[in-house]
């Protein structure tokens, strides 16, 4: 099952009434059950697609964390244009570890322009500004986890 389509079940499940959901597909079983307002997530999979589905379960685990990121989100929001995380994995603000940073506070960039890297499973995916202007702040911190919506810079 795709990231984001598990990601968005489990907010839909932390958000709603419903205190269980259970989803099976030809990738596997998902089963989401809220208990005392902390969302617990089994997957259940065929045995050839166990190592694929493994990811899901290790990145379900800071979704308790994800209020807490919602107050600086509609902060940022109120001062320009937020570029958000695609996907859940580790943000680098530079092509390498010695290398200069893509963005500062300050640079101007064009829709299209490299502004970070997200590495997820091993894959770097270089994220592009939505828009172009100048980066007013920088959000997310170098080397660490991010998760998919959460805001990493803004721009005016």
């Amino acid at each position: 099952m795709d990231l984001r389509k598990l990601k968005t079940l489990i907010d839909l499940v932390s958000e709603s009434n419903v205190s269980e959901l259970e989803i099976t597909e030809a990738e596997g079983k998902v089963r989401i059950v809220k208990s005392e307002g902390v969302v617990q997530q089994f997957v259940a999979a065929p045995v050839q697609a166990a190592p694929v589905m493994a990811a899901p379960v290790a990145a379900a685990a800071p979704v308790a964390a994800a209020p807490a990121t919602a107050a600086p989100a509609a902060a940022a929001a109120a001062e320009g244009h937020v570029v958000k995380s695609p996907m859940v994995g580790t943000f680098y603000r530079a092509s390498s570890p010695g290398a200069k940073a893509f963005v500062d506070v300050g640079s101007q960039v064009k829709e299209g322009d490299t502004i970070c890297i997200v590495e997820a499973m091993k894959i770097l995916n270089e994220i592009e500004a939505d828009k172009s202007g100048t980066i007013v702040r920088v959000l997310g911190e170098n080397g660490q986890a991010v998760e998919y919506g959460q805001p990493l810079f803004v721009i005016e």
